[in-house]
């Protein structure tokens, strides 16, 4: 839905305006104070004076065109107020009153009234139960809480599905110096959602960063969408999300369905968006503040100076944290820097240039320009704070700032300013950075490392979704993003429709090897000498297993016999499993899977689950008897290909088993990406039926891929 109108209006209707309501008041408040050159009318059924002001009984009753209504009547009342609007061509409409669909049943009830007329009449509505929004870059500010002053405008766009903390959130970025273009406080999202605001923030010119707060991603494919939108036009999305669930499984049967947890699978979804995800408010808005200021990072070498020892070391360590490198300086950054740093000094990375800086005001800037020299550095970070209270004389210290953000300006790369502590900037402290031409401090060593590296992170994607788009690069070479709609991934035609219940083993790989996908031989036999004319068939040793429709975890249940070394062993590792397997109420006929036993290689996990919002989801990990011990898996959001498999690959903390731990063979992971990435176009093929697809173990060894076990879960769908 298009808000461009609704955030840019010219005149302002405040429908149930009253000296009773502080959010009347507010909303008021807002507009005459910080900027709106419109307009403003107030409407009181009762008419009289309002505020101060003159009010107008009805809407019918202004003079002159509306824009914005912004309706704070009665529940009951709102939508008598949106038919009398719609009559008059009143198109955009900022409900703040609440009792809608965050109620109850009652309450939903007359919110779908309120969404079916506005359907029905092509207007634009944000809310209801919101306070509304500020467009700080245009001076219009509808919004039902105070507005702190001075209202500080910037290029951050802030999104939030909470109210409540809409004004904590602008008092912390008005303390940090974080300047906005429009916040919005998006209430019920009935019509107006977070998608349609992300959608106008990409386009807006005044807009550098997006600052999302999110209890919930109601239409990941919409999302999706807009995110990818973002990332190409390089404005990147910082979202902080709340509701981690715990882990859960939605399937029984499957391992993988234990390891897709709702809040993992955001991870996973974000990560390949290009959306940066924060844990903290703080973060949410220092990171966003510090993208918007330097926009893409070159990579991950960091460069730092400090005039702190002990702060250097907590840099370190929090570098390593981070994924970012301190890598030395050249010899002739070295060189450089020794003519600059007293005696007393050492010269590496990160830079202590002493305390002296008191003594030398151009001491911290001289070494800034050195370093920011150094071949073998992507980025600088200069850790610095504003100053707090002004001096007697302040004109020195205009200078000082002065010179280093003239030194910043003409670098041959980013320079990325970061505070020691998280502390406001003070009024003097602002001045200067508005004066001198300073650029924004990120609050703090541990915000502003976290917010470094996910810029180094985000530009990562940026540049990769970049170049996939101009092709430059194979599409393969960069993340696939989440789509609700499978992409063209597989020349695999669906080998079952309507599938029901529980695959076992038998009847998953037979499906798997039907697809070419490498599968363990395996004969299915329904008695003893059957078994033993299978095993010779193979050649010892053999595993046997048992086999019945909706046997899952085989192993629970003793079903499985390793290491058959002759016809003797088979006759009798048959009669046990066969027995385990009738033991299982509704197990049907019971057979036996004989196998060739395998040895040697790593055991992986690769599987396939349905999450309820994002669709399909891979799981890829250590498997074998390691899946629930470690749980050590990366999660991607089908569709997926090669490139992207083998990235969650490296993710992994086992990865070094994959690559020759202690001497033993290396897996090649490129022919483990082409499998598992095949596993994932099949699942996706094989429809909205599927609930799980699970291989584990995943045998590698070498170049040697080849699924030892299988499982299938089909959907219990009611309409059939």
């Amino acid at each position: 839905m298009p808000v461009g109108e609704l955030f840019n209006p010219r005149s302002i209707a405040l429908v149930g305006a009253t000296d009773k309501s502080g959010w009347s008041i507010s909303t008021l408040t807002n507009l005459r104070t910080h900027g709106f050159r419109g307009p403003v009318h107030l409407v009181n059924p009762r008419g009289g004076v309002v505020h101060g002001e003159q009010a107008f009984r009805g809407l019918s009753d202004i003079p002159g065109q509306v824009d914005l209504a912004y309706v704070m009547v009665p529940t009951t009342a709102v939508l008598s107020v949106l038919r009398e609007g719609a009559k008059l061509g009143i198109r955009h409409y900022v409900i703040l009153t609440a009792g809608f669909g965050e109620t109850g049943p009652e309450g939903a009830a007359l919110e779908a009234e309120i969404v079916g007329f506005a359907r029905e009449n092509d207007l634009t509505v944000l809310g209801p139960n919101g306070n509304g929004f500020i467009n700080a870059a245009a001076d219009v500010t509808p919004y039902g809480l105070p507005i702190p002053s001075p209202l500080l405008r910037g290029s951050v766009g802030v999104v939030l599905q909470s109210g409540a903390l809409a004004s904590s959130v602008l008092g912390f970025a008005q303390a940090r110096n974080v300047g906005i273009s429009l916040l919005t406080s998006m209430g019920n999202e009935s019509l107006v959602t977070v998608t349609d605001v992300i959608d106008y923030l990409v386009d807006d010119p005044a807009t550098r960063a997006i600052a999302l707060f999110l209890e919930s991603v109601r239409d990941p494919a919409a999302f999706s969408r807009a995110a990818r939108r973002a990332l190409l036009a390089g404005k990147p999305i910082v979202a902080l999300k709340i509701g981690r669930s715990r882990l859960a499984s939605r399937t029984a049967q499957a391992h993988t369905g234990a390891l897709v947890g709702d809040d993992n699978v955001i991870d996973a979804a974000f990560r390949q968006l290009g959306v940066v995800r924060v844990r903290s408010l703080e973060d949410l808005i220092i990171t966003a503040g510090l993208l918007a200021e330097v926009g893409p990072l070159p990579g991950p070498r960091i460069g730092v100076v400090t005039p702190s020892g002990g702060a250097s070391e907590i840099i370190a360590d929090r570098a390593e944290d981070e994924g970012l490198e301190l890598p030395a300086f050249a010899p002739q950054t070295v060189a450089r820097l020794r003519e600059i740093v007293p005696a007393f000094g050492t010269v590496q990375n990160p830079l202590d240039v002493t305390g002296y800086v008191l003594i030398d005001r151009t001491l911290l800037g001289r070494a800034l320009e050195a370093v920011t020299a150094d071949p073998g550095v992507d980025a600088v970070m200069l850790l610095s704070d504003l100053p707090r209270i002004a001096p007697p004389d302040p004109a020195p210290v205009y200078a000082t700032f002065a010179a280093s953000a003239k030194r910043m300006a003409e670098a041959p790369m980013p320079v990325v300013v970061v505070s020691n502590v998280l502390t406001d900037v003070t009024e003097f402290g602002r001045s200067v950075q508005r004066e001198a031409g300073f650029p924004y401090v990120a609050g703090g060593i541990e915000h502003g490392m976290h917010a470094i590296g996910a810029a180094v992170r985000w530009s990562r994607a940026y540049r990769a979704a970049v170049e996939a788009a101009s092709g430059a690069v194979p599409a393969k070479a960069v993340a696939s993003t989440p789509s609700i709609t499978p992409a063209s991934t597989s020349a695999v035609e669906p080998a079952v429709e309507g599938g029901t219940g529980v695959w076992a083993e038998h009847r998953a790989a037979a499906l798997l090897s039907s697809a070419g996908i490498p599968v363990v031989p395996g004969e299915l036999v329904h008695d003893e000498e059957s078994a033993v004319a299978a095993a010779v068939g193979f050649g010892y040793p053999v595993v046997l297993k048992a086999a019945a429709e909706g046997l899952g975890h085989k192993s629970d249940i003793g079903g499985v016999r390793l290491g058959l070394s002759d016809a003797r062993d088979v006759e009798r590792a048959y009669r046990e499993v066969v027995a385990a397997a009738a033991a299982v109420p509704g197990a049907g006929r019971v057979g036996a899977l004989v196998q060739p036993q395998r040895g040697g290689g790593v055991e992986l996990l690769a599987g396939v689950v349905r999450d309820p919002a994002w669709g399909l989801t891979l799981a890829v990990g250590l498997g074998g008897i390691w899946v629930e011990a470690l749980r050590d898996t990366a999660l991607r959001v089908l569709p997926v290909d090669a490139a992207e498999v083998r990235r969650a690959l490296d993710e992994l903390r086992g990865t070094a088993l994959l690559r020759g731990a202690r001497g033993t063979e290396p897996a090649d992971l490129d022919a483990v990406a082409e499998v598992v990435a095949q596993v994932a176009a099949f699942a996706e093929s094989l429809g909205d039926d599927l609930e799980s697809l699970e291989i584990n173990p995943l045998l590698v060894r070498g170049s040697h891929v080849e699924a030892l076990d299988a499982l299938i879960t089909w959907r219990d769908r009611p309409e059939r």
